[in-house]
């Protein structure tokens, strides 16, 4: 009987330790939270054309300039490069894409930013990105907002067009 009940105090206590053991931890809120645009606007629309999965840093007193550098290869925002994935065939900046899941790089500029959709996959930052592996490069026009957006921002418009905000620069890119 001893042996019964020394048997069942070990089973409880395991039982009430192995709950503590196999908890989860979460991470805390991301610094640069990963969001989501998609055509059509509509978030109840499941007939998706295209959607931008990526990251959104913030300036917090900080210069675009200095946080995605005039001709360097830039990741597009924060963590991981962004991922676009069209779900049709789609005319991008003027050039034929086929539907796919591409990685989204750019490379800013004064007047102009180019913006590569490259067939690399998974990819932290830009670190090692590949000029082999761009599929297309385009001009993506720069504007000026006169309200600075803080936090890097990417949306579409009514007509599809891409536009990417942050700071007082606009880079927009055609989406057919």
């Amino acid at each position: 009987m001893k042996k019964n009940n020394l048997l069942l105090a070990i089973f409880v206590a395991a039982v009430l330790f192995s709950t503590n053991t196999i908890a989860q931890k979460f991470s805390k809120l991301d610094k640069s939270p990963m969001d989501a645009a998609s055509f059509p606007l509509s978030y109840k629309e499941s007939n998706k054309v295209v959607k931008v999965v990526y990251s959104r840093p913030q300036l917090k007193g900080r210069t675009v300039a200095s946080l995605a550098p005039a001709g360097k290869v830039w990741r597009t925002g924060a963590n991981e490069a962004v991922e676009i994935t069209f779900y049709k065939d789609v005319t991008f900046g003027g050039k034929a894409v086929q539907a796919g899941t591409y990685t989204l790089f750019t490379i800013p500029g004064e007047k102009e930013w180019t913006v590569i959709l490259s067939s690399a996959s998974n990819v932290w930052g830009s670190y090692f990105y590949k000029e082999s592996e761009d599929i297309v490069r385009v001009s993506g026009k720069v504007s000026v907002n006169k309200e600075p957006v803080e936090a890097f921002s990417i949306a579409f418009d009514k007509a599809m067009n891409l536009h990417m905000a942050w700071g007082n620069t606009i880079v927009s890119v055609s989406v057919k």
